[in-house]
């Protein structure tokens, strides 16, 4: 092993590799979530911390993550749903990248809750193992 590798961090990857490795598309969709709020609260403390580097890596990660689910949408098939998500991700890469300018915990606040109403709703319409086998 490389003496510079964090072993927390490598179990971490492997972690998130091999969820990722073996996920259904719907738990995906449900780790990207995770993801996005891990991150935001991550740097809500780099905030505190007025550690402004970490912070800016932190909430570009979000926006990644969130531009991600964006492109996860299938507007052919998810009509106005689909349209007013991708207006919703895109108000809150607006709102991270103001968060982040302006030192803003309000706004990230705001984005953690919105993340957290998606989620919600999109936890309660799983699909059930029968669906996922046939």
């Amino acid at each position: 092993m490389n003496m510079k590798q964090n072993p927390a961090s490598e179990y971490q990857s492997t972690g998130t590799y091999s969820g990722v490795m073996y996920a259904d598309p719907h738990s995906l969709i449900t780790q990207m979530f995770d993801g996005a709020l891990r991150r935001i609260a991550q740097a809500k403390g780099a905030m505190d911390r007025n550690d402004l580097s970490l912070q800016g890596e932190l909430i570009s990660k979000s926006i990644q993550i969130i531009a991600s689910l964006d492109a996860c949408l299938d507007h052919e098939k998810g009509g106005d749903l689909s349209t007013n998500l991708a207006q919703l991700y895109e108000y809150m890469i607006m709102t991270l990248t103001k968060a982040n300018m302006n030192k803003d915990m309000d706004q990230l606040n705001e984005v953690t809750k919105l993340i957290l109403e998606i989620k919600s709703a999109w936890v309660q319409i799983a699909p059930t193992d029968a669906q996922k086998a046939g």
